[in-house]
């Protein structure tokens, strides 16, 4: 009999967002989608610059890829808001074009004027608060509108033309999140989602040709919820002992969770298998008992 009660990861939609992006048909939709006049684009014109996380505390971005001279580079697909998506915009642009120079050896001392594609920063933002902006700025959020050496601007996406490979990606997210509020972290909000989201015409191809890797990208490995509140117990005492805030103790938490999310996902794309994993979960396990 099936397990329901299952947990959820809690970066679910980063995951699967991810997940569409790395397949370059799903890219071109999404050219389209920021430059309809591009009706011309094809998987071969795309080149995907994606960072990738090779260690846990390395940058690495949720999509980057080069097309017609231009270098498109989504910040984060989130549901969280936060301003600092712009200094997160601006390192994985430093980083994308140290790459590139370096991949296409070019002499940045040099005196000929090198050629570097035109960089465009995305954020695609799928929560519950308003968000009136279209574009964030560095200089207006955080140097009050001065003129500064540097600005960086991110283009900021709530919502999309219907049907275009955003405006699906939006909708699975709402679906998603009303299927949770319904039915908990569980396989039956899963389930629900990929159901609802099929009959509707919602992604419907890349769920049906994926949706047992679907399924996988979306539950833990581990139960994330129940490590993360029972490290958040573990260090509570000390942290009250040492006059931490909680506010401050949990984002120290959340950064070494996200660190582990990334250290196993490194793993496995390294080739560790799942059973690997968990028998070296247990035997750390038995040693701290």
């Amino acid at each position: 009999m099936p397990n329901n009660k299952k947990i959820v990861k809690r970066n679910v939609k980063d995951s699967v967002f991810t997940s569409l992006f790395q397949d370059t048909k799903y890219i071109v939709e999404l050219y389209k989608a920021l430059h309809p006049e591009a009706d011309y684009v094809t998987e071969d014109m795309i080149e995907i610059v994606t960072l990738k996380n090779i260690l846990t505390d390395s940058l690495y971005n949720d999509l980057g890829f080069m097309m017609d001279k231009r270098l498109i580079v989504l910040v984060e697909a989130q549901s969280t808001w936060t301003v600092n998506i712009i200094i997160r915009g601006l390192m994985y642009l430093v980083q994308t074009y140290q790459d590139y120079i370096e991949k296409e050896e070019l002499n940045i001392y040099s005196s000929k004027k090198l050629e570097i594609p035109k960089p465009e920063l995305y954020v695609i933002y799928t929560g519950d608060k308003k968000i009136e902006e279209k574009e964030i700025s560095l200089s207006e959020e955080y140097f009050g509108g001065d003129e500064t050496a540097l600005d960086v601007r991110v283009k900021v996406i709530t919502e999309s033309r219907e049907g275009d490979i955003i405006n699906q990606y939006v909708m699975f997210t709402h679906i998603l999140n009303e299927q949770v509020k319904a039915n908990g972290r569980t396989k039956k909000a899963i389930d629900e989602t990929i159901k609802i989201c099929k009959d509707r015409n919602i992604l419907k191809e890349y769920l049906s040709n994926h949706e047992s890797e679907v399924h996988d990208i979306m539950f833990s490995l581990y139960d994330d919820e129940q490590i993360f509140n029972a490290a958040m117990r573990e260090h509570a005492k000390a942290a009250r002992a040492e006059g931490i805030k909680e506010g401050e103790m949990r984002g120290r938490m959340e950064g070494r969770m996200e660190g582990i999310d990334a250290m196993i996902a490194n793993l496995k794309n390294m080739g560790v298998s799942e059973e690997m994993l968990r028998n070296a979960a247990n035997m750390s396990q038995s040693q701290r008992s």
